[in-house]
C-alpha cells in the first residue's frame, strides 16, 4: 500500500490512516458481533502485525494500531482468511443490543439495511465525506443518544404502530427534529437528506444544510408523503415545500392527531455537564454492567480504559469468556465489549477476571470520565504521557470526576474532538490547561509535562474547598470560571 488515507478519513482495512504511532485500521463486522474465537484471531493478528494495542472507539468500532506499510496488507489478508466481513460505505449505525434487546421499541436492523441499500443504489457512497453517518436507534437499554450523526432515526410507538422520528445534525439531545415517518418514508427522507449533503461537497455535513432545505425535509409526513426523491433539485438539492410541519412539533402533532398526549417539547435545558449530559448534549448511557437479552442468557458489558487495551489482555479475557459460555462478543459505542449468552454466575466470574486484567467493570469507574489518546511514548506526535497522567488523576481524584476530562498528547485532540470541561494538552511549553474548549484552543496556563497530574490535583483541592452542599464538581468549576481554575492549576 503506497497511499494512505488522510487524517479525518475513515481508516478502513483497505485504507489505513497514518498516525503518530504508525498506521491505524478500523473495522466494523457486518454481523454486528464476533465469536470469541474470531476476536482472539483478530487480537493475535494485532500482536503479529501492529504494536499490540487494540481499541474500541466511542462509536463502537474496533481499531488496530502501530501497523506499517508492509504489515497492514498482511493484517487485512488475515481478517479475510478469518471470514470476517466488514462494513464499507456510509456508516449506518445501530445499537450494540439491536435485535436482541427485550426493551427496544423496534428492531432497527431491517431499516438500517434498507437505508444502506438505498444509499448504494442512489450512488451516494463516493459523493459523501468519510465522516457522514446515519444512526438508527430502536431504543431499549443502550440507546445511541450520545452518538452524533448527520441523520438520526429513533423508534417510537404511536397507538400500537411503530414510527421513526427523523432528525438532523446532532445527538439525541440537540439534533433537529424533522418529521415522524413510517419505515419506508424514513428511508426515503434519509436518502434525500444525504443527497442534499452530497450536493454541497465531500466536506459537507447535515449542519451545512440551509433552513429552507431543513424545512423541506420536515415537510415529509408519513400519512401523506410527497415524492421527495423526485422533487430534489439536481442543482440546489432542495425539496418542493408542501405544508411543512414545524420541525420541533412534528412528533407532538402526530401524537395529538392519534389522540395521545403530546410529549414534552425541547426547551432550553441546563447546558453542558451541569445538566448531567455530555458536552454534545445527550445523556450518556455507559454500556458497562449486566443487561437483559431476548435470547438466552445475559449480556455483560466490560469497558476498555480510555478505549484501549493490549491485545494479549484482550486474548486472556476472551479465553476466560469462552470457558464461561460466551456465545458472541459485540462492540459497543462507549468503548466497551458486550459478552453475550452469560449466566448470572458467569457474569460475576468474568467481571472478576476483567477487573484483575485492568478492564473497567463498573459504570462509575472514574476512568470512564477521562478521554486520553495514546500519548508518549506510544505516539510520535504526543508531548505528554497521557495514559500515566490519566491513571494518576483517576486514582487520586475519583470524587470530583463528574465531568469529562480530556488528556491529549498534542493539539490534534484525537481522543475527544469536541470541547471538554477541562483539557490537558501537550505542547512546546509543557502541559497546557484548556477550559471549556477543544485541545486546539490556546491553553490558559501551563505546568511542566511531568507535573500535569499534580496540577489537576490542585484544581480538585480547590473544588473540594469551594463546592457548595449538593453541588457537582462541574457546577463548581463553572462558578470558579476559567481564571479561578487556571490559578488553581498553576499552584505549587
Amino acid at each position: 500500500m503506497n497511499a494512505f488515507s488522510r487524517r479525518g478519513a475513515c481508516p478502513a482495512l483497505s485504507a489505513p490512516m497514518q498516525t503518530g504511532d504508525g498506521l491505524l485500521v478500523r473495522l466494523n463486522p457486518v454481523a454486528g458481533g464476533l465469536s470469541p474465537k474470531l476476536l482472539i484471531g483478530l487480537a493475535e493478528s494485532a500482536l503479529r502485525h501492529g504494536n499490540g494495542i487494540m481499541e474500541v472507539t466511542a462509536r463502537g468500532s474496533l481499531q488496530t494500531r502501530g501497523l506499517t506499510s508492509a504489515s497492514a496488507p498482511l493484517l487485512a489478508a488475515e481478517v479475510d482468511a478469518l471470514g470476517i466481513a466488514v462494513r464499507t460505505g456510509v456508516p449506518v449505525e445501530t445499537g450494540a443490543l439491536a435485535g436482541i434487546d427485550p426493551r427496544e421499541i423496534a428492531d432497527p436492523r431491517p431499516l438500517a439495511e434498507r437505508i444502506r441499500a438505498a444509499v448504494e443504489d442512489a450512488g451516494l457512497t463516493q459523493r459523501l465525506g468519510p465522516k457522514v453517518s446515519v444512526v438508527v436507534d430502536g431504543g431499549g437499554q443502550l440507546t445511541l443518544d450520545a452518538v452524533t450523526a448527520d441523520v438520526r432515526l429513533v423508534a417510537t410507538r404511536i397507538d400500537g404502530e411503530i414510527r421513526w422520528q427523523v432528525s438532523a445534525a446532532g445527538d439525541g439531545q440537540n439534533a433537529r427534529p424533522l418529521v415522524l415517518a413510517d419505515e419506508s418514508a424514513a428511508r426515503d427522507i434519509t436518502v434525500a437528506s444525504l443527497r442534499m449533503i452530497a450536493e454541497k461537497g465531500r466536506e459537507a455535513h447535515a449542519k451545512d444544510l440551509t433552513e429552507r432545505q431543513l424545512r423541506s425535509l420536515a415537510s415529509w409526513h408519513s400519512f401523506a408523503p410527497p415524492s421527495v426523491l423526485s422533487d430534489i433539485s439536481l442543482t440546489r438539492g432542495e425539496i418542493a415545500l408542501s405544508s411543512p410541519l414545524s420541525p420541533i412539533t412534528s412528533v407532538a402533532a402526530a401524537l395529538v392527531e392519534k389522540g395521545e398526549p403530546a410529549p414534552e417539547l425541547p426547551i432550553s435545558p441546563p447546558v453542558g455537564e451541569m445538566s448531567g449530559r455530555t458536552e454534545g448534549g445527550a445523556k450518556e448511557l455507559r454500556p458497562i454492567g449486566i443487561f437483559d437479552l431476548a435470547t438466552p442468557g445475559l449480556a455483560l458489558g466490560i469497558g476498555l480504559p480510555y478505549g484501549s487495551m493490549p491485545a494479549d489482555k484482550i486474548i486472556d479475557l476472551v479465553q476466560r469468556a469462552l470457558t464461561l459460555g460466551t456465545t458472541e462478543i459485540r462492540l459497543a459505542p462507549g468503548r466497551a465489549l458486550l459478552f453475550l449468552g452469560q449466566s448470572a454466575a458467569a457474569c460475576a466470574a468474568l467481571q472478576n477476571a476483567a477487573a484483575t486484567l485492568g478492564f473497567i467493570t463498573s459504570p462509575t469507574d472514574p476512568r470512564t470520565r477521562i478521554a486520553a489518546c495514546p500519548g508518549t511514548p506510544a505516539c510520535a506526535s504526543g508531548r505528554i504521557a497521557t495514559r500515566d497522567i490519566a491513571e494518576t488523576i483517576a486514582a487520586e481524584n475519583p470524587d470530583i470526576l463528574d465531568f469529562t476530562l480530556h488528556i491529549s498528547g498534542c493539539a490534534k485532540g484525537c481522543a475527544h474532538p469536541g470541547p471538554a470541561t477541562l483539557t490537558l494538552v501537550g505542547g512546546e511549553n509543557g502541559a497546557g490547561l484548556v477550559v471549556n474548549a477543544t485541545a486546539k484552543a490556546l491553553p490558559a496556563g501551563y505546568r511542566p509535562r511531568y507535573d500535569a497530574a499534580r496540577g489537576i490535583g490542585r484544581v480538585a483541592a480547590t473544588v473540594r474547598s469551594a463546592r457548595l452542599p449538593g453541588e457537582t464538581a462541574a457546577a463548581c468549576l463553572t462558578r470558579l470560571g476559567a481564571m479561578g481554575i487556571t490559578e488553581a492549576y498553576r499552584q505549587e
